[in-house]
């Protein structure tokens, strides 16, 4: 049978499991992309009008982003895990329930990080050892990052939402449209106004802020099941509780993760703004590269979410083996895609003339590229667990992948330099992928049985 759609939502628990996730994961591969992109656009906008020296200041506050904004991603996803399970179980009280807790903690989520982040930014960046020439460039671009993360949240809290009822298509349009404003205003804030970093985090800020409106919109339009009431505010403690304790810890979790790519940055300053800058440049194409992977993890979680409300055990298990297939599948293409060309890709960034950037640049998307097969088993087990409402596992791992994360920054970058820099997402991809590969082994066969 085909999936059956209601309206601009869809029931991942009737149709071929194979079929459904991949045309899921098409729309949010997109989006996904789209959302590097932001990084992307700021990294190669900077680097390119405002010189190397720039691009190490932007590019030097990326695990700092990683590290509220994984959070925020984390988070939300979480809460709209809760979301997915009511619209399977065709709960749709339940949903709007749910759509209105995830408001409400997004809210205050919100205001807590905002306070927190640009009260300690600059005090993170100075623990981080930066370099003090781009010290004062990458406070201004993080503190207003931080001061406007509000607009990020809500981003990824409506568009969380939209795909839990199956809708993976709409929340693209919605980024794509941001970013195509972001690339219009980030050269005019840079160089028509003449306002340099700042302008260029400013924009990402505006830019979210219309995105969001457009989500409000069509949610009005579109999606009846988000229409929450005065009524739906007044959820019950437990139900509450439920959104916590899924949501927290996903976002702990990739703070875990990002605590480890600080770590990581503090011994990358101390190899000189040529390192820091490749390195830099190299993330964000890195960045952009996992996404299939990620992609094919996101749809486990709702496709996962949906049939667990639904009790179809059976389809959560056939689909994780047919995603596993068609997430490796891509692993390798994108590996072998980065492996070739990754030197023209970094070039975009620094120009030709940049050469030691260049050849760094390309070292680490050859090293990470041989390890992108276990980041996409690492990312189905992961969300499928998350999906199942688990959360424990998927926590230990992202510690497992801290503590391997920080062993290559204390010793590897000691002792390999930058070599060692690029080993660290491969041994927290591998180590990460052991508790969860284990966890989803006993998962499977008590679904199996059930």
């Amino acid at each position: 049978m085909e999936a059956k759609d209601n309206g601009a939502v869809k029931d991942l628990t009737i149709g071929e499991p194979a079929r459904l996730i991949f045309y899921f994961t098409l729309p949010l591969l997109a989006g996904n992309v789209f959302q590097q992109l932001f990084g992307f656009v700021d990294t190669l906008i900077v680097g390119r009008f405002l010189g190397v020296e720039a691009l190490a200041a932007v590019g030097c506050t990326g695990p700092l982003m990683f590290l509220m904004l994984g959070f925020c991603f984390g988070m939300t996803s979480g809460f709209s895990i809760c979301t997915g399970q009511k619209f399977g179980a065709k709960d749709f009280d339940g949903v709007r329930k749910s759509a209105a807790i995830c408001i409400l903690l997004s809210l205050l989520a919100s205001v807590i990080l905002a306070i927190v982040g640009v009260a300690f930014c600059r005090d993170l960046l100075i623990a981080m050892d930066t370099p003090p020439e781009i010290l004062d460039g990458a406070h201004s671009f993080i503190g207003i990052i931080y001061g406007g993360v509000v607009m990020f949240i809500f981003q990824q809290m409506l568009t969380n939402l939209i795909r839990a009822l199956g809708d993976s298509k709409m929340p693209t349009v919605i980024q794509a449209t941001t970013l195509c404003i972001n690339i219009l205003l980030e050269p005019i804030a840079i160089i028509w106004l003449g306002l340099g970093i700042p302008g260029s985090a400013g924009a990402t800020i505006v830019a979210l802020t219309l995105g969001n409106i457009l989500c409000i919109l069509y949610i009005k339009k579109r999606v009846p099941y988000l229409h929450v009431r005065r009524e739906d505010f007044s959820f019950d403690k437990n139900f509450l509780l439920e959104h916590i304790k899924i949501g927290l810890p996903m976002g702990f979790q990739s703070s875990i993760i990002a605590i480890g790519a600080v770590v990581l940055q503090i011994a990358l300053n101390g190899l000189g703004s040529v390192a820091v800058a490749a390195f830099a440049a190299a993330h964000r194409v890195d960045g952009i590269a996992v996404m299939p992977m990620m992609s094919f993890g996101i749809a486990m979680a709702a496709y996962t979410a949906q049939n667990f409300g639904a009790k179809q055990f059976g389809r959560i298990v056939d689909g994780v083996k047919k995603c596993i297939f068609m997430s490796c599948s891509f692993s390798v293409l994108v590996a072998v895609f980065n492996i070739y060309f990754g030197a023209e890709i970094i070039e975009l960034f620094v120009g030709a003339q940049a050469q030691q950037v260049i050849e760094y640049g390309r070292l680490f998307l050859i090293v990470t590229g041989l390890s992108y097969w276990a980041l996409a088993l690492l990312f189905i087990f992961r969300f499928t667990l998350q999906g199942l409402g688990q959360s424990f596992v998927p926590t230990l791992a992202g510690i497992v992948e801290l503590v391997m994360r920080i062993a290559a920054a204390v010793f590897l970058v000691d002792w390999l330099g930058y070599l060692g820099a690029c080993l660290a997402s491969p041994m927290a991809w591998i180590g990460g992928l052991l508790p969860l590969a284990i966890a989803f082994f006993f998962t499977a066969r008590k679904l199996g049985r059930e």
